[in-house]
């Protein structure tokens, strides 16, 4: 049975909850570094100096903002090997970025393929090898 379509799913399991883990208040600056892969002392010390500079209001209201619209992590997501986390760390949110990153992956995999061609068709190679058949043969 196929689910309906879900307009917001996406294959990244890196997306933006609320933490249950690292969490103080809300799980807001927790669930920030979880889904960047920072440290959560990192962001919460950030959002105390943009309080203590002139940025107070703006920051609690966005704080509690996030709070009200983030959901919570559901239970047992993100449990995924480190090869696996690392992978989804360097996916790109966005799919132009992450296409264009493929594109000219492939096209220089397409050059290094095309350069080896070369090199091992060439009448150069065959005679190389030639010499190293025959020094074996010695």
């Amino acid at each position: 049975m196929s689910r309906p379509y879900d307009p917001y799913h996406s294959p990244n399991p890196k997306r933006f909850y609320r933490s249950r883990q690292d969490k103080v208040i809300a799980g807001v600056c927790g669930g920030i570094a979880e889904r960047f892969g920072w440290e959560p002392i990192l962001v919460r010390v950030l959002l105390v100096l943009l309080t203590l500079f002139g940025l107070g209001p703006i920051a609690i209201v966005t704080y509690v903002v996030v709070w009200m619209i983030t959901p919570r992590m559901p239970i047992g997501y993100g449990s995924m090997s480190p090869d696996e986390d690392a992978f989804w760390r360097g996916v790109q949110d966005r799919p132009r970025a992450t296409f264009g990153t493929i594109k000219y992956t492939f096209m220089d995999l397409d050059e290094r393929l095309k350069n080896l061609e070369r090199a091992v068709t060439s009448d150069e190679w065959r005679l190389r090898q030639e010499f190293r058949d025959l020094e074996k043969g010695n």
